[in-house]
């Protein structure tokens, strides 16, 4: 072991040095090789799951992973979404968003609105415990872990997705103490104490 300099942070050196004891993929490559690596790297990374809501005449939801905290002061948060979807000119027209983080009871609903075969518009919420935030009019769901009303305040390019960094104007929780997780490739819970 040695100290690389940086911070005190230790780096351990497995007998060998370079290459690693595995074979990297090459993620740049534009065919579908490199995205596929890409995918299967990121899928060993554990995700909470949330359903991203706009409101209005045409509501709107989206299951998504990509999400989270930027910054305590001023609140903020950011969502990633694919330039194709139609969440993206939600957000884009409506100016605001919700952000449900699911709890370990509510994969139903992960799934429901991950299935691009659901009702559009008002129907896709129906039978789901809901009410419309007050900032945004955006469905908050019932027994999710955590609530989320934000005002679009910047959109960053992402590629093929654009990077929504949201001003959150009120945030609530709930009591639940088991959160829905996403880790290769599939849903799990996770029970924590609480708070």
């Amino acid at each position: 072991m040695s100290d690389n300099g940086i911070g005190g942070a230790v780096v351990t050196e497995r007998s060998g040095g370079w290459p690693p004891p595995w074979e990297p993929r090459p993620v740049r490559e534009r065919d579908s090789a490199g995205r596929s690596a890409l995918r299967d790297a990121m899928a060993r990374f554990g995700t909470g799951i949330t359903v991203l809501t706009t409101g209005g005449e045409n509501p709107h939801g989206m299951t998504a992973n990509a999400f989270s905290s930027v910054s305590l002061e001023p609140p903020m948060v950011l969502c990633c979404v694919a330039r194709t979807a139609e969440m993206h000119e939600a957000i884009v027209s409506s100016r605001c968003f919700a952000v449900n983080v699911l709890g370990g009871r509510q994969e139903r609903l992960a799934r429901h609105f991950a299935d691009r075969r659901r009702p559009r518009g008002p129907a896709q919420f129906e039978g789901i415990d809901r009410w419309p935030g007050k900032h945004t009019g955006a469905p908050l769901f019932a027994d999710s872990l955590a609530r989320l009303e934000c005002r679009l305040v910047e959109v960053h390019d992402g590629g093929d997705h654009s990077i929504f960094l949201g001003e959150v104007l009120e945030a609530d929780w709930s009591s639940e103490t088991e959160a829905l997780l996403f880790l290769g490739g599939g849903f799990h819970r996770l029970g924590w104490g609480g708070r």
